[in-house]
């Protein structure tokens, strides 16, 4: 297939066969010849068949391959042209996504206490793949459709948290169009026992602190400085947003013969966004999205309560605030200029987070002037970032983002290559304090699986797409 390059930053792939429009690809020369070889290149072509897809089938620098959908992929579908909803363009773990909250405490004040801390907050933080007896403690069936549809605001009505937090989550911590009754009743089960819970796999808590400002004026805007401790929560839907999404992946595919077209991989299984199945599932999504941001909502507060009581003082003294809260697993109806005029389109961002930039008003008020936050973590041995949204006249992948570095080795890959190494060890040699549930994780998300997540950032950033604020570099870290 060929690839054509377009600026410094921008490759495109032209229209063959029954490719819609073209593929559209963010790289560093370095970070191409990797997406080439992998899967993933292909899987940006296959999104482009989809119906009614406009402007172009986006891929991040962290691209890497996923189920049907890449992730760091990027496609838009149009109302008018047909368009189609594909639970592979969102992901097993709907509204997985980032929270990052500031603190009052310099990295002077818990540098030599920090093994301390971390051990106490995986002692008080429910990690791990099963269920468990989490901080939410068990919900009805009942109960938990009512997350479903206030997401966080539910868990602020039960007292953890405050309206203040509402504001700076995207969406205000629950997205329009949830229908809690369009979610199964194995959806709504595995969802009872898990609010309030880490899960397993990528997904981490995180102890850093402030070591670069790119952008002093931009990072007074969010209240940090250099030297500032924070905390970082990267998880999502739990068990219920994987069972949403397994559902109804099922039925779309039973369906396929009943829809007018065709698409090169049945992982892309999709139906029409005016069907009842495609209703169906944007209903089930926005409620598993709600979950999870209600999910992170609760692990925040239960990380603050653990933070004052390890180091002996008030959740008051600590000055813990959200900063902001953003998802990279979701489908979400918008307005975006294609061709010069307004289409009113499904996006769906998978691995991908919107960047919204400066003036939108779905960005807080605090921050509108500035664009919107942009979570960008690494993992246990790399630094994370935040970037907002940059202003652009050029093309733009439907105001998105990258979510993270993109693995380069696989899981059994990681695995392999993590055997016989004392992981946890090299770790602390680096700094970086790790308690994990088992050695299989670690050794699944070792620094070495993936990208070097500057190198990602930096491709957004000299493409405009986004700004960087701060780099925060790890000292403590939970995995599940």
């Amino acid at each position: 297939m060929k690839l054509v390059r377009k600026n410094s930053y921008l490759w495109e792939i032209p229209p063959e066969g029954g490719m819609r429009v073209p593929g559209r690809i963010f790289a560093s020369d370095r970070l191409i010849e990797d997406i080439r070889r992998d899967q993933a290149f292909t899987q940006v072509i296959n999104v482009a068949h989809l119906p009614g897809i406009v402007g172009y089938s986006w891929a991040m620098p962290d691209i890497h391959v996923g189920y049907g959908f890449p992730i760091g992929g990027v496609a838009a579908t149009a109302f008018d042209q047909d368009g189609v909803i594909s639970p592979g363009g969102v992901g097993y773990d709907i509204n997985c996504g980032v929270r990052l909250m500031a603190s009052a405490l310099r990295i002077d004040d818990i540098r030599d206490r920090i093994e301390g801390i971390i051990r106490h907050l995986f002692q008080t933080i429910p990690c791990g793949p099963s269920p468990h007896e989490t901080g939410f403690g068990k919900l009805t069936a009942k109960e938990l459709k009512k997350v479903l549809k206030k997401g966080a605001g539910y868990v602020v009505e039960h007292g953890l948290g405050t309206e203040t937090d509402l504001a700076f989550c995207e969406e205000s911590g629950a997205m329009d169009g949830a229908e809690p009754d369009d979610v199964s009743d194995r959806a709504v089960e595995r969802g009872r026992h898990q609010l309030g819970s880490l899960g397993s796999g990528n997904h981490f808590l995180e102890i850093g602190y402030v070591e670069r400002v790119f952008e002093p004026e931009i990072a007074k805007v969010f209240g940090l400085e250099k030297g500032q401790v924070t905390v970082m929560i990267h998880c999502g839907s739990r068990g219920l947003g994987h069972q949403v999404c397994a559902d109804y992946l099922k039925t779309m595919a039973a369906k396929t013969h009943q829809y007018k077209f065709t698409l090169p991989d049945r992982q892309l299984a999709a139906a029409p966004l005016d069907s009842d199945i495609g209703k169906s599932y944007f209903g089930a999504m926005a409620a598993a999205a709600n979950y999870a941001w209600a999910n992170r909502q609760t692990l925040m507060v239960l990380s603050e309560r653990a933070l004052a009581d390890v180091l002996d003082t008030s959740t008051e003294s600590l000055g813990y605030r959200l900063i902001y809260d953003v998802c990279h697993n979701i489908a979400k109806i918008e307005t975006h200029k294609v061709g010069g005029r307004d289409v009113k389109v499904c996006v769906h961002r998978k691995g991908a987070t919107r960047a919204l930039p400066p003036g939108d008003t779905r960005i807080p008020d605090r921050f509108r002037s500035v664009g919107q936050p942009v979570l960008v973590p690494g993992d246990m041995g790399t630094a994370s970032y935040l970037l907002v949204g940059s202003a652009t006249d050029e093309e733009h992948p439907f105001y998105s983002s990258c979510h993270g570095a993109g693995r380069v080795l696989s899981r059994r890959s990681a695995l392999k290559k993590g055997r016989g190494r004392a992981l946890t060890e090299e770790l602390k040699a680096k700094g970086v304090t790790v308690v994990a549930k088992d050695r299989r994780t670690l050794a699944e998300e070792m620094p070495e699986a993936y990208k070097d997540v500057s190198d990602v950032v930096d491709v957004l950033h000299e493409a405009r797409i986004t700004t960087k604020v701060v780099e925060i570099k790890p000292i403590g870290v939970i995995k599940g």
